[in-house]
Formats: C-alpha cells, sequence, structure tokens
C-alpha cells in the first residue's frame, strides 16, 4: 500500500512537470537585434522600446492565440561579427521571427543565418538597396524603404535647388557605400557632375585632409553615406576651414545625436529619411505613451520598429501555423494597418507605402522640407 502511495505520488509530480513544460512550450520566441550600447545605441535602442512596449499590450490582451509573448533582445553594437553571433543565439533561442537588424551591415552579416533556417526578418532601418534586390534572402522585409530610393529623392531636391557639381564622401560600409553608389546613379539622370568620390576611414579624428581635397574641386553641394559620428565631423570641419556648401546624408545622420555633436555646424545641414507619420492618429497615441513611460521623445525608427513588430504580430495571429513558412506567407501577403501608415510588402521584401523625405536641421532641430 506503502508503495502504492509512493508510485501515485511520483506519478502526480510528474504530471505536473509535464503540465508546467507544456505550458512553457505556449510560448512564442521573438528575437530583437540592433546596437543597444555603444555608438549607434541611439539607432537600436528606439526599436528595442518599440518592441518590449508593444509586445506588453499583446501579452496584456491576451498574447498571441493564447500564448504569451518573450522578447529576446541581442546587442551586436552595428558590428558585423556579432551580428552572426547573435543570429545564431536567436536562432537558438526558437525565435519564430526577429525584428532587426539595425545597421545594413549587420543585417547583411546576420541574414544567412536567418535564412538557412527560414526565420523571418523585419527590419525596420537597413536600407541597403542590395539585401532585397540581390534575390538571396527571401525570409527578409523591411518596414523602410531603399537607398536607391533615398538617392532619388536626395538627387531631386538637389536639382531643384539648382545644384550642378557635386562631391560623394562615404564611409566605405555596406549602407555608406551602397547610399553613395546610388547617389552616383541618379546624379547621372540630372546631369549633375560628380567631381569626386572618395571613402573616409570611420572613427578617424581628422578629415581635414579630406575636406581640403573637397574644398579644392568646389562642389555645389557634398553627399555623404555615412552615419552620424563621421558626418559630425565632416560638417564641423568643413565649417573650420570656411567651406560652406550644402550637405546631405541619409537616415544615417538624422538623429538628434548627430545635432548634439556638430553643435551649431549641424545648423542648414539635409538629411533624407522615412517621411514623417507622428501625426497619424495611432502614432501620436503610441508617440504620446512613450514620452510618458520614458520621459523622452522616441528617436530615430521608433515608429518603423513599433510597425515591424506590429507586422510580425499581425502575421503569427494570420498565419496558418507558427511554422516559418507560413509566417513568412502571412507577411509578404499581408496589408497592415501600422505606425508608418498602411503598408504590404512586395516580392522581394521592400515595403510598399513608405517613401523618404527631406529634412533640414533649423535652429537646432530637423525640419521637414516641403
Amino acid at each position: 500500500m506503502r508503495n502504492f502511495l509512493s508510485m501515485s505520488i511520483i506519478l502526480l509530480l510528474l504530471g505536473s512537470f509535464s503540465v508546467f513544460a507544456a505550458g512553457s512550450e505556449e510560448e512564442i520566441v521573438i528575437g530583437v537585434a540592433g546596437p543597444f550600447t555603444g555608438d549607434f545605441a541611439n539607432y537600436g535602442i528606439p526599436t528595442q522600446r518599440a518592441v518590449n512596449d508593444y509586445v506588453e499590450t499583446v501579452n496584456a490582451a491576451g498574447g498571441v492565440k493564447g500564448r504569451t509573448i518573450r522578447v529576446v533582445a541581442e546587442d551586436e553594437q552595428c558590428a558585423a561579427e556579432q551580428a552572426v553571433n547573435v543570429s545564431q543565439k536567436l536562432v537558438d533561442e526558437g525565435a519564430v521571427a526577429v525584428i532587426g537588424h539595425i545597421c545594413s551591415s549587420a543585417t547583411i552579416a546576420a541574414l544567412s543565418t536567418y535564412t538557412d533556417v527560414g526565420i523571418p526578418v523585419v527590419s525596420p532601418s537597413s536600407t541597403n538597396t542590395s539585401i532585397t534586390f540581390s534575390g538571396d534572402f527571401p525570409t527578409f522585409a523591411r518596414t523602410i524603404s531603399y537607398d536607391a530610393k533615398q538617392a532619388e529623392v536626395q538627387l531631386e531636391y538637389l536639382n531643384e535647388i539648382g545644384v550642378e557639381t557635386i562631391a560623394v564622401l562615404h564611409d566605405k560600409g555596406d549602407y555608406g557605400k551602397g547610399l553613395a553608389d546610388n547617389a552616383i546613379e541618379e546624379a547621372e539622370k540630372y546631369g549633375i557632375e560628380v567631381l569626386l568620390f572618395e571613402g573616409i576611414t570611420p572613427g578617424a579624428l581628422d578629415y581635414s585632409a579630406i575636406v581640403l581635397k573637397v574644398a579644392g574641386v568646389n562642389p555645389d553641394a557634398v553627399i555623404f553615406g555615412g552615419y552620424h559620428p563621421e558626418a559630425s565631423k565632416l560638417v564641423s570641419q568643413m565649417v573650420s576651414q570656411n567651406f560652406t556648401v550644402p550637405f546631405i546624408g541619409g537616415d544615417g545622420i538624422k538623429t538628434d545625436t548627430f545635432i548634439g555633436l556638430a553643435k551649431e555646424e549641424a545648423e542648414g545641414v539635409y538629411a533624407t529619411s522615412p517621411e514623417d507619420t507622428s501625426r497619424l492618429p495611432m502614432t501620436t497615441a503610441v508617440r504620446a505613451a512613450h514620452i510618458e513611460k520614458y520621459g523622452e521623445e522616441p528617436g530615430v525608427f521608433f515608429d518603423n520598429g513599433y510597425a515591424a513588430i506590429q507586422v510580425v504580430v499581425e502575421a503569427l495571429n494570420n498565419a496558418e501555423s507558427l511554422d516559418a513558412e507560413s509566417v513568412l506567407a502571412a507577411i509578404k501577403g499581408g496589408t497592415f494597418d501600422t505606425t508608418v501608415g498602411t503598408i504590404s510588402f512586395d516580392e522581394k521584401g521592400d515595403v510598399i507605402g513608405v517613401g523618404f523625405a527631406v529634412y533640414q536641421v533649423v535652429d537646432g532641430s530637423y525640419v521637414q522640407v516641403d
């Protein structure tokens, strides 16, 4: 009798453990990857917050198909080698989808890992044109447009303000050089002459030599492909050498961090970035909630990051099952109401319904140019 009771207790405990284990298997893991520390944290933290905040509301409402979402965030500091390690970690964690990566170079480095196992990846900010145009990464989508479109907006604007010659600088990276290459192509369409095309060394303290070289060819404007640390130094050193022509960068410099680094020398600088959607009712409400929670404006790519997690969660709800193929089909085949508007994706994974605009630093803040 005693043995029977002991066995019954053991079976009951095992049964309780089995129920607990089954409950843990009901969790849905979504990865978010980007720079959450280091020089580029201002690009990654807004998306990390967007994902966490939206998932919090989804879980409070019952999750996805009755399952709780668990967010796994991995920091890769926009470094390609770290991004590869992060991608494998997220695969090992069992992520059904990944929001990220943020920088194009990190995204390109990580994508093969996700592609090999079919995991959908939705980036809020990786604009390198070749990511989608190469056809190498069929599980990738993005809630931001791509650099060929960004360059098109840049050169169209420069043409409108009468620019006839340009110098094009870049940081030699996947994003920076990619955008610069696209700018060269667009310049040809408008008959704008490229007087100089040259890469700079990221992280250098002094760019006075390249600034002298640019001043020597005396272009009507300078286009820069790269990020805010280098752009702020270039702009400051151009001003210090009394060489003042329009300076335009991409979304990699459209951040308050650039203005903080360049200070008064940032005044008048142009940048292309996603069109302002902050006045959309949904976006206004989400941004207000962010300010109340964190005590500050959301930051760059927040709206696109929020849209990315909205897309993934709705796709999970709409998918026939939670396997990667079904989720990807729901992403690529869906239409989504998001913080960047109503969007969908083409067969390559490029977003439909989102474009770029030109911004200028006016009185210490970026303002969209009409």
